[in-house]
């Protein structure tokens, strides 16, 4: 099971950075401009994927920063969003790197924030909603991205797969 979530981590960094990149490209007026998205803008949901990351890797880990909104804006400047980020992935990735397989499939229980209550959850199955999560918020941006820039990179999981050798295209 652990091999399962050390690729969505990996994922996780190669997809965000491919968005990050993309992201930069855009002029800051367009990357800031509501576009009726849940988060409005880029902007507000490449902060709201960071703020996720945050709440959930406090409740998983007990520390770090831990927003109290699900719309908190963490960083107005992009470059320092940016940075944010990577240190994030570095941290989830050395996060699932500790885990071993007891862990995994242990419970844990932590407080929500939008209608307060305590839960108790396997970490493995919060760990697909996390890691989920960001797959459904990154999908809100590449159609954001679309919308102001005409295109965006692939987020698809099948081509890192490919790159890192997980899947072969076998031709007759």
């Amino acid at each position: 099971m652990k091999d399962r979530y050390l690729r969505f981590a990996d994922y996780n960094s190669w997809a965000n950075l491919r968005l990050y990149d993309a992201a930069a490209a855009v002029a800051d007026g367009d990357y800031r401009a509501d576009r009726g998205a849940f988060f409005k803008s880029l902007h507000g949901t490449l902060n709201h994927l960071l703020v996720g990351d945050r709440i959930w890797m406090r409740r998983f880990t007990g520390e770090g920063e831990a927003p109290d909104r699900l719309d908190a804006i963490l960083f107005e400047d992009f470059a320092e969003l940016r940075k944010a980020r990577v240190v994030e992935d570095r941290r989830i990735e050395s996060y699932i790197h500790g885990l071993d397989e007891r862990a995994l499939s242990g419970t844990f229980t932590y407080a929500t924030i939008t209608n307060p209550a305590k839960v108790e959850q396997r970490l493995c199955e919060a760990l697909d909603h996390f890691f989920n999560h960001q797959t459904h918020h990154r999908g809100q941006a590449h159609c954001l991205l679309t919308a102001i820039a005409g295109g965006a990179p692939s987020f698809d999981l099948i081509i890192l797969q490919r790159e890192r050798g997980w899947a072969s295209i076998v031709r007759p």
